[in-house]
């Protein structure tokens, strides 16, 4: 259905609408939102049913068709396109016009991880990663040790960083590619540099998170989370790095010589018993937006003195997309429901929202 269909949340008894959900409009699409991300001032959706959507200031939401089951995965290529992966086996590139290529297509094999960066595009499929470089026409392929449980370029586009079974491996390219391998044992997924590069973050299927200091191998772990860590989100200029799988959200510490060795992290935007699940930086402030298990959303400041800020209430389903595009930001959920509103209201901080 063009534009889906608008909804009204579930909320937890006596709560009213908050002031951003009154100025936004709230969709029911009827298939779990997977992800969600900004090209310049549209935000483009994917979903479970194969279905991606573009989310406009003005303009009721464009659908295409893209997959033949569940889009699995999602990046914007810095070129004004989208990459996406999915359990057909496709590889695709479209443009925000509605424009697809399909650059490569595994059979049965799923589609996992995609990633982009500074003219490389990459995908992953079962053991290997696959790495296309503007002006080559031909793909690089590194296989690994197990499937592929996340990928990432750092900020300059000179590494990637696969994860699996086992560990890591970073691949820098100059004159061509070179490994190196960083081994724990554990299943690693979703991965990360810090904004400087010196760190590799991975999420463990353990509850944890691993972290390696890249100049010498220097390893350390962060574990004790009550739940698999869905979402991480630099924040700050320090820099903190944010994550879910806890009642708040839990940032750690990345500045310094030692980054969170030995150090406590700051937990802001807790919410009784709700696990956060998914999680983004507010652009230019030193804080971040927390979704839940149950829907809700709130807005922190990486301060434990300050009250975080209601931003929607429960839809009753886990918040699984956050995305910030310009004066709006989009909310999606695991049930199909999207949140599509004006962020600011106000002039300061506490009062825009």
């Amino acid at each position: 259905m063009q534009g889906g269909v608008e909804a009204e949340p579930a909320r937890k008894t006596g709560l009213k609408p908050t002031a951003l959900e009154q100025r936004g409009t709230r969709y029911a699409f009827g298939a779990p939102v997977t992800a969600a991300v900004s090209v310049g001032e549209t935000v483009v959706v994917s979903f479970g049913d194969g279905m991606l959507r573009f989310f406009r200031e003005g303009r009721m939401p464009q659908e295409l068709k893209l997959h033949e089951g569940v889009i699995l995965c999602l990046a914007a290529d810095g070129d004004g396109h989208v990459l996406t992966g999915g359990d057909d086996g496709q590889f695709l590139r479209t443009s925000l016009d509605g424009h697809v290529d399909e650059l490569a297509h595994f059979g049965t094999r799923w589609v996992d991880c995609v990633a982009a960066s500074h003219g490389h595009i990459a995908c992953s499929s079962g053991k290997e990663a696959h790495v296309w470089t503007a002006g080559q026409s031909k793909v690089t392929v590194f296989e690994h040790a197990s499937t592929v449980g996340g990928l990432a370029f750092d900020a300059k586009g000179k590494r990637l960083a696969v994860t699996y079974y086992g560990g890591a491996t970073v691949w820098a390219r100059e004159k061509r590619w070179k490994a190196s391998k960083l081994v724990w044992k554990g299943f690693h997924g979703d991965t990360c540099f810090s904004p400087d590069g010196k760190y590799l973050v991975t999420c463990m299927q353990e509850n944890a998170l691993h972290a390696w200091r890249l100049r010498d191998k220097g390893d350390f772990a962060m574990p004790g989370y009550p739940a698999k860590i869905k979402s991480l989100a630099w924040v700050g200029d320090a820099p903190h790095l944010v994550t879910s799988g806890a009642d708040e959200a839990i940032a750690w510490p990345f500045d310094g010589k030692k980054g969170p060795l030995g150090r406590k992290p700051v937990c802001v935007a807790y919410n009784q018993d709700e696990l956060v699940t998914c999680l983004r930086t507010l652009p230019g402030e030193n804080a971040v937006f927390a979704g839940y298990r149950d829907g809700a959303v709130q807005l922190a400041e990486l301060d434990e003195a300050k009250q975080a800020i209601v931003i929607s209430g429960s839809t009753g389903a886990e918040v699984t997309a956050i995305v910030v595009s310009g004066l709006h930001i989009l909310v999606g959920d695991a049930k199909g429901n999207v949140l599509w509103a004006p962020l600011w209201e106000g002039t300061s901080f506490a009062q825009r929202v």
